[in-house]
């Protein structure tokens, strides 16, 4: 679905580019999520495909065609949950709606499906300030699905919450990935957390300009539980990608 062929890029304010030749691929419903340290260029990944940022060479593909000739192929989920506190939550998850000019009506019934999917369809009138951290989470989800895109870009969209409330917006996550077939790229601090969601992860290791990011197939099967993370290979795994991540922050 996603592909990035021979990919530079240099801040202008950067003596060092950010990224040179990149190329690397998403396949359609993928759930990949892609880990480094801080300032690595995990977030620049997600400017260029939004189209945010410009490549200085190569190019970025959906479906093999560029993303300078189509609209609305993806759609952004940061780390705070941004929501308007002045809107109720159901007139939060419209908003890429309205932007869209959909009718009213249609706007109602599709915020209403999708609030009932995310759990907050007793919450449609209230506002954010009522709503848990996790709640507000998922009402961001829920705005970033109506945009309408089929793959969704997710910047830490769990960093700010507790642990055990992170737990759970995982598990959630997954089975809201099971439900909508999105293709999702999630950026992620944590390595257990990207192990437990992510079907291949991609690691940002190199020191800038980085030219490649290794990629990992995650030996799990979907659905998946806690218990699956006490397995051998996998704590092996989760200990060999924070090897990785410390000697990139060395390098």
């Amino acid at each position: 679905m996603l592909r990035f062929e021979g990919v530079s890029f240099r801040y202008p304010e950067d003596a060092q580019g950010m990224m040179e030749d990149l190329s690397f691929a998403v396949q359609d419903g993928e759930l990949v999520a892609i880990i480094g340290a801080s300032g690595c260029g995990k977030s620049t990944i997600f400017r260029l495909i939004n189209g945010l940022e410009h490549p200085d060479n190569g190019k970025i593909l959906i479906n093999e065609t560029p993303i300078a000739a189509i609209k609305n192929y993806s759609a952004f989920m940061p780390q705070k949950d941004l929501l308007f506190p002045w809107r109720s939550i159901e007139k939060n998850v419209c908003l890429p709606m309205e932007l869209a000019k959909v009718p009213a009506g249609e706007q109602e019934k599709r915020a209403a499906q999708v609030l009932e999917q995310v759990g907050l369809q007793d919450y449609a009138k209230k506002y954010p300030k009522d709503l848990s951290g996790g709640m507000k989470q998922r009402a961001a989800f829920a705005r970033t699905l109506l945009s309408g895109a089929d793959m969704l870009l997710l910047d830490e969209p769990f960093s700010a919450l507790d642990y055990l409330t992170r737990v759970e917006m995982q598990e959630w996550l997954l089975r809201q990935w099971e439900h909508f077939h999105k293709t999702i790229l999630f950026i992620t601090h944590d390595v257990e957390e990207a192990i437990f969601v992510a079907k291949k992860i991609y690691i940002i290791q190199a020191s800038r300009p980085f030219m490649e990011m290794e990629c990992i197939t995650v030996p799990l099967a979907y659905p998946r539980n806690r218990e699956d993370l006490k397995r051998s290979e996998i704590v092996e795994l989760k200990e060999s990608l924070i090897g990785k991540l410390r000697r990139s922050v060395s390098l």
